[in-house]
């Protein structure tokens, strides 16, 4: 009689026990597939090479896809989905075509309509706004590929110290009569930047300039504009029907060709054939830039004056490589080759330590770019004592320590301005990057609107990691707190190409000299250490770079030092030890003279 009552009892609990595993299974195994997904993609962006290759997302997007179909309503649903878009818009960038585009728009448009109420679904819509489309009715129709916002405009309560007297208008006025003729080293430069005129929200925007800095691997124009405007760009195969090359436009909105703009600038160089300006409609401006050969490019605008940067890096014409091909190259036993000339591309890997390739070549240090700060109308910041400025100390700093470096090492020094001039801060890293440069030393003097603030930090580019890291890079950058905040978001590509943790061992080595040597010979010396922050002046260099506060020019105690002679003499003495020490570390062999002797002094 039991058996009657326990079957029916124990299949029932049968029943609903299996009813409820496979929910239970299936949120275990979308959890699990989506921190594999995850852990994929990490791995992939960890290393330099593999994002160049096509063959190597599509692993991590399928792990992504399995996620959300394991559990299609299920707690990583959204998240899976809006990643599987990220990476396909994340390889757009890089493969330009149309068929990633698509998935892209069509994954972020599923988490935008499945998910209205998911924390994924603004960042969908940002995704989606990203290619230029507010609206799911908005896609077929799309033909220009991103829309951009550059950094909001400036809040000058947040930056400190800047002079703005009537000698700002004088030294302009100069600046724009005298041109750039004059300079020396002037890279390949064909226009002339020139300060935009202030004009209301009613006035359309008007493209002043184009200007161009070139070697055979990597181009870096500069499109000025008088006013913030939003702007789209796309990239066109080569048409043989109608003979025209590979090109990449830009289209500016609410835009008029200014009328001394020069509209065409050829170029010629192993990568472009020219860069020109037309009006393409009467309320829009198209750049266009004509390829020959490249490797990839990146596009980000900066504000103080709006402008926006184009660059350009190449591989070499003819060059096709696959992901499988360059491991090969860099998993064989290593040798010494013969030095690279000044002109070589770039190591395949970046970091890597002491022990890394950087060490498995018989690197030279040829060429280190010296960048005093400022200049010109840009005084930069104001010291403690009348008349003392950021400007005129940095270039004192800048031709001491010029004069030691060619002294010491016998390599070539290159100062970004060698008197009281106004350069961009994009035009520096042009400098560095086209003349192909082994190091980029910014020199600056740091502020703070409290006097009692001291001490000496050494900068090198990526996110900001303090309060205190902002507001230095705004106040260099002449720009806002908020807009470095705005900033950090699309510092992730313009970084792929950057030094950084070679940069971070050349900023560890400076700083820890400037404060050691310092500190033997004055008191009251605060190491404020190495730290990270987004600078302009940093963005696209293509070789370790850093930014240099020496010391807190606003501070009475610091700002007597910085106009004394010895005291430079310290601090230049400290930089070119820190330098020292930075290329030993990476490679004994590359201080040897061409006699075969060390480092002089």
């Amino acid at each position: 009689m039991v058996y009657r009552y326990v079957l029916p009892c124990l299949l029932v609990m049968g029943l609903l026990w299996g009813a409820s595993r496979p929910q239970s299974a299936w949120a275990v195994t979308a959890e699990r597939q989506f921190f594999k997904a995850q852990t994929c993609y990490a791995r992939l962006m960890a290393d330099e090479d593999k994002p160049d290759f096509r063959e190597n997302w599509f692993p991590c997007i399928r792990m992504f896809q399995e996620a959300y179909k394991t559990a299609p309503s299920g707690r990583y649903a959204a998240a899976s989905l809006y990643m599987a878009g990220k990476l396909f818009q994340q390889l757009y960038n890089r493969s330009f075509k149309s068929s990633d585009k698509k998935e892209a728009l069509d994954y972020f448009q599923r988490v935008r309509r499945r998910f209205p109420d998911s924390a994924y679904t603004p960042k969908a819509i940002k995704g989606m706004a990203s290619f230029g489309v507010e609206k799911e009715d908005d896609a077929p129709e799309l033909k220009t590929v991103r829309v951009e916002k550059a950094i909001d405009p400036p809040e000058p309560a947040a930056v400190p110290h800047k002079r703005r007297d009537p000698s700002f208008k004088a030294a302009k006025a100069e600046y724009k009569a005298r041109g750039r003729t004059s300079r020396k080293p002037q890279p390949k430069s064909r226009s002339t930047y020139t300060p935009p005129k202030r004009t209301t929200d009613a006035d359309s925007v008007t493209i002043s300039g184009l200007r161009v800095w070139s070697n055979p691997s990597y181009t870096r124009i500069v499109v000025d504009a008088t006013q913030e405007t939003a702007y789209r760009y796309s990239f066109l195969e080569k048409d043989p029907t109608l003979d025209k090359p590979q090109r990449l436009y830009i289209d500016f909105d609410n835009a008029r060709l200014g009328d001394d703009l020069r509209k065409i600038i050829p170029i010629n160089d192993n990568l472009l054939l020219d860069a020109r300006a037309g009006q393409y409609r009467a309320d829009q401006v198209r750049v266009v830039v004509d390829i020959k050969s490249f490797k990839n490019y990146k596009i980000f605008s900066l504000r103080n004056p709006f402008r926006t940067v184009i660059d350009v890096w190449g591989r070499g014409a003819g060059e096709e490589e696959t992901y499988a091909d360059r491991r090969r190259k860099t998993d064989r036993p290593a040798r010494r080759p013969d030095p690279p000339s000044p002109a070589a591309a770039p190591l395949p890997v970046e970091g890597g330590g002491v022990n890394g390739l950087a060490r498995q070549f018989a690197l030279r240090v040829d060429k280190i770019v010296i960048d005093p700060g400022h200049g010109g109308h840009d005084s930069g910041a104001v010291g403690y004592y009348k008349h003392v400025l950021e400007k005129d100390i940095v270039l004192a700093l800048g031709k001491r320590l010029a004069r030691k470096i060619r002294q010491a090492v016998g390599c070539k020094v290159i100062m970004t301005r060698g008197d009281d001039r106004f350069i961009t801060l994009e035009e520096r890293t042009a400098i560095a990057n086209t003349t192909n440069a082994d190091l980029f030393i910014s020199l600056h003097t740091n502020a703070h609107r409290d006097r009692r603030a001291y001490g000496i930090e050494t900068y090198f580019l990526n996110l900001a990691t303090d309060d205190d890291a902002i507001l230095v890079a705004a106040r260099e950058n002449a720009t806002s707190r908020r807009n470095i905040s705005d900033l950090q978001m699309i510092l992730n590509d313009l970084m792929k190409n950057a030094k950084i943790n070679e940069s971070s061992r050349l900023a560890g080595h400076v700083q820890k000299s400037l404060v050691s040597r310092v500190d033997r010979h004055y008191s009251n010396v605060k190491d404020k250490g190495v730290k990270q922050a987004p600078f302009y002046v940093l963005l696209g260099a293509q070789m370790p770079a850093i930014l240099v506060e020496t010391s807190f020019i606003s501070n009475k105690r610091e700002c007597k030092r910085l106009t004394d002679a010895t005291y430079q003499e310290h601090l230049c003495n400290a930089i070119l030890d820190g330098i020292r020490r930075y290329i030993q570390e990476t490679n004994p062999t590359a201080l040897m003279d061409r006699n075969g002797g060390g480092w002089g002094g």
